[in-house]
């Protein structure tokens, strides 16, 4: 078995609409936030953001229990001695109830980069109405996640044979001619074609060799009867 991990094509993100007005905040945010990293997916994946959007309306209206909007106090330092500042949640709730809900999610991502880019799927506003319509949000009930519908259809892609078969030559332009092909030398004609024309060239060396050896003997015979025919001539006058 091949561990599956989810590829960019296979993501897709779709836009849910929860309605907050009579919900607990700790329930709200903690399925907001698992919608947000994408855990109701049979893709999930904890190092990949696959999670989708998420609009919450009517987040004036939400509800804390064991009156913890009177104990429970939100705290902020600017960064310098003594700068710290408490704030109660009955006061947040009252000026800025979008804040309470962003930041409870926010507790519930991933403390690194891919918290931080999940965090801006999440939109809330206030009152009934959200500027997302365009996006055709899906309304959210809490306890009920959607269903799979599975990961999306791959379109083949044409084979290069396919693509050869459909484009033919066009009559208007001719056909190149191939050039004739070449008479394949091989290794046993390369070997006697050298070895013929040493042969032919032999006969002719052994010719001049032989004429050269004539010439001399007729220079020798020559020599030979012009001392004859001088010791001759001698003796005829000495007589």
């Amino acid at each position: 078995m091949k561990t599956y991990s989810p590829k960019p094509e296979h993501i897709v993100r779709r836009w849910y609409v929860i309605d907050a007005s009579g919900l607990v905040l700790g329930r709200l945010a903690s399925e907001v936030a698992a919608i947000l990293r994408g855990k109701h997916k049979p893709i999930f994946a904890p190092h990949m953001d696959v999670g989708d959007n998420v609009i919450v309306v009517n987040a004036a209206q939400i509800e804390m229990t064991g009156g913890k909007e009177a104990k429970k106090i939100s705290y902020r330092h600017s960064g310098y001695p003594g700068g710290i500042t408490g704030t109660r949640y009955d006061t947040l709730l009252a000026t800025k109830p979008e804040w309470v809900i962003e930041k409870a999610v926010r507790g519930m991502l991933p403390k690194n980069s891919l918290g931080r880019s999940m965090i801006k799927k999440l939109h809330v506003v206030p009152g009934a109405e959200h500027p997302h319509q365009a996006q055709q949000p899906v309304p959210y009930t809490l306890g009920e996640p959607p269903v799979w519908e599975g990961l999306p259809e791959k379109q083949p892609r044409p084979t290069r044979r396919a693509s050869k078969a459909t484009t033919a030559p066009t009559p208007d332009k001719p056909e190149a001619k191939k050039p004739a092909a070449k008479p394949k030398t091989t290794a046993k004609s390369a070997a006697k074609s050298p070895a013929k024309k040493s042969a032919a060239k032999k006969p002719t060396a052994r010719k001049t060799t032989a004429s050269s050896t004539k010439t001399t003997a007729k220079k020798t015979t020559a020599k030979k009867t012009t001392a004859r025919t001088s010791t001759a001539k001698k003796n005829e006058e000495e007589s």
